[in-house]
């Protein structure tokens, strides 16, 4: 891994920095095309730590798919990593004092195998994919350091100046440069490429060296009960209070990750900034979590921050051959873990780009448009975070909002990137439209929930709410596994988007009526407006063509079901 002189004959291609995003790369790129020459230079030895300590411990379907089938991971994932039990939310009551307490969403048994998740530690997985890029032949130098890149012109290669451990330089020519850097973002400075985003918030998160787990935190019997098949400490499990959420993640190493997620107008960052003041916080906010780390603060193994951490970029694919691969281009939210999502899908669109151009084909509208569509999806996955951070306090709000996100993540995103259709949008144009009007249609919605947050002051809800207690959810998960051939693909995408906008209209008419029976003007005047919303209006027109013959409960939205069982017993 660290011989310098097998730099001297140049690459095909050289990934600077050799992270999870620039080792996927180099190892899809191989696989894609064998005889392509590829370099990775990485600053760090390798093998780094076991327990690497980087956001990004969890994925979701995107990228469990990704490392499991693209990549071929599945025996490192299944063997050396944990099964991820999905996306647990537990919502604010009281002082949080009591765990039972809160409404809580999840599943209640293990999703399928073929939609399987994981909890990472990511020096496992790094060191797994140093070792398989030595496997297929691709040449990787840890513990050097690129120093200078000089861009070739027209058909001229790239040099790439390598410095070693020892001080030796080596420059090495390269068709296409990759930057995968990370936020220190080389090429993305030097380009000045570099686009801030309005969403703001910040981080803080350690780990603890020891297997703790979110069931001891209460032993009442119907409690421990909803969890019929699988086990709680393996979910991404979430505290989520007003403007902020607390993730705990359990990690194969025997240890736990914790982090604070926070606006920074309802939390500020001097509030939770080093170990003592985020204890401090738990203590305010999440107290059954403060007692757990404060029981094991002996066992403290790192603690890191990241202040504004949301960032975008400009353009990250050229036909002048350069990429920016990971968090080099951009970085959104913690929150649904997209990070891997988001370097599974740049790294799928770079091998494309790159494998058409070394066969020899003009790629310079295949570059344009991937970087359009990459841009485009990023930035749109953006606005499920940018200004949602108030709504977390709310718990009937945010419990739609994340049946939601969740289920239109399922049925488009996930649904494209299980059939690798994303690289393909160059040739489809319906699939380019259905992607701009479930664009437009998850702008209104989340508007949409913003607005509805501020007068809604629901509390009498469900205790708990599985994912698939609503038909459509196991039917949108499991339909993105569904291997469609071709003809039939374009037939369920569009479904799929239509669906969406059902869902949306159905949402906006039910809580628009809810809105104007209320004896609050301020409710009736908010429906009013709704209701003269020309989007809106148009929303609520597909839902009620479209639920005469595919009829959906609305219970996703009122998550009233003890209330009406209750008056159903009544009646009778």
């Amino acid at each position: 891994m660290n011989d310098m002189s097998s730099l001297e004959n140049g690459a095909d291609v050289v990934v600077v920095g050799g992270g999870v995003a620039g080792l996927t790369l180099a190892l899809q790129l191989r696989k894609a095309r064998p005889e392509t020459s590829i370099v990775v230079v990485e600053r760090q030895h390798h093998p780094v730590p076991e327990a690497t300590h980087k956001v990004g411990e969890s994925t979701v379907e995107i990228a469990g798919y990704y490392l499991r089938e693209v990549l071929g991971l599945g025996k490192h994932l299944t063997e050396e990593q944990l099964p991820k039990f999905g996306l647990r939310m537990f919502f604010s009551n009281g002082d949080n004092s009591d765990i039972t307490q809160r409404v809580e969403l999840g599943h209640s048994v293990r999703p399928a195998a073929a939609v399987g998740t994981y909890q990472l530690d990511r020096g496992r997985l790094e060191n797994a994919l140093g070792r398989s890029l030595a496997e297929h032949g691709i040449r990787f130098c840890s513990g050097a350091r690129v120093t200078a890149i000089e861009m070739g012109e027209g058909d001229a290669p790239h040099q790439v100046t390598v410095a070693g451990a020892d001080g030796h330089n080596t420059t090495l020519t390269a068709t296409w440069v990759v930057d995968g850097t990370g936020r220190n973002g080389m090429l993305k400075r030097r380009f000045g490429l570099s686009k801030r985003f309005e969403h703001e918030a910040n981080a803080a998160w350690f780990r603890i060296a020891a297997p703790l787990d979110i069931d001891d935190w209460s032993d009442d019997p119907a409690w421990r009960g909803r969890i019929v098949e699988g086990r709680r400490e393996l979910s991404t499990n979430h505290l989520l209070g007003e403007g902020y959420w607390v993730w705990l993640i359990r990690l194969a190493s025997d240890a736990i990750s914790i982090g604070i997620v926070a606006d920074p107008r309802v939390h500020p960052f001097t509030t939770f900034n080093s170990f003592a003041r985020a204890l401090d916080w738990l203590r305010a906010h999440e107290p059954q979590c403060a007692d757990m780390v404060a029981a094991h603060a002996d066992e403290l193994a790192d603690f890191r921050v990241m202040k504004d951490y949301s960032y975008g970029c400009e353009k990250v694919f050229s036909a002048e051959r350069w990429c920016l691969a990971g968090e080099s281009g951009l970085f959104l939210d913690p929150l649904y873990s997209p990070g891997l999502d988001l370097i599974a899908v740049s790294n799928g669109l770079i091998t494309d780009l790159i494998c058409h151009a070394l066969d020899g084909d003009d790629v310079a509208d295949r570059a344009a448009i991937h970087n359009t569509v990459f841009l485009l999806l990023a930035e749109g996955w953006l606005g499920i975070y940018d200004k949602q951070y108030p709504l977390m306090g709310n718990a009937r709000v945010m419990l739609v909002k994340v049946i939601w996100d969740t289920g239109v993540y399922w049925a488009v995103p996930g649904l494209l990137f299980f059939h690798d259709q994303l690289r393909r949008l160059v040739d489809r144009p319906a699939i380019v439209v259905g992607l701009g009007k479930f664009g437009t249609t998850n702008a209104v919605v989340q508007r949409f929930l913003r607005e509805w947050a501020v007068l809604d002051d629901s509390t009498d809800l469900d205790p708990f709410i599985r994912f698939y207690d609503f038909d459509f959810m196991p039917r949108l998960h499991l339909g993105m596994t569904a291997d469609l051939p071709e003809e039939r693909f374009a037939e369920q995408f569009a479904a799929n988007v239509r669906f969406i906008e059902q869902l949306s209209g159905q949402l906006i008419a039910e809580v628009s009526a809810e809105f104007a029976a209320s004896d609050q003007p301020a409710k009736r005047e908010q429906a009013a407006r709704w209701l003269a919303d020309e989007t809106m209006r148009t929303l609520i027109a597909i839902y009620e063509q479209e639920n005469p013959a595919n009829p959906v409960d609305p219970a996703w939205i009122t998550h009233d079901r003890h209330r009406q069982l209750a008056v159903a017993e009544e009646s009778r």
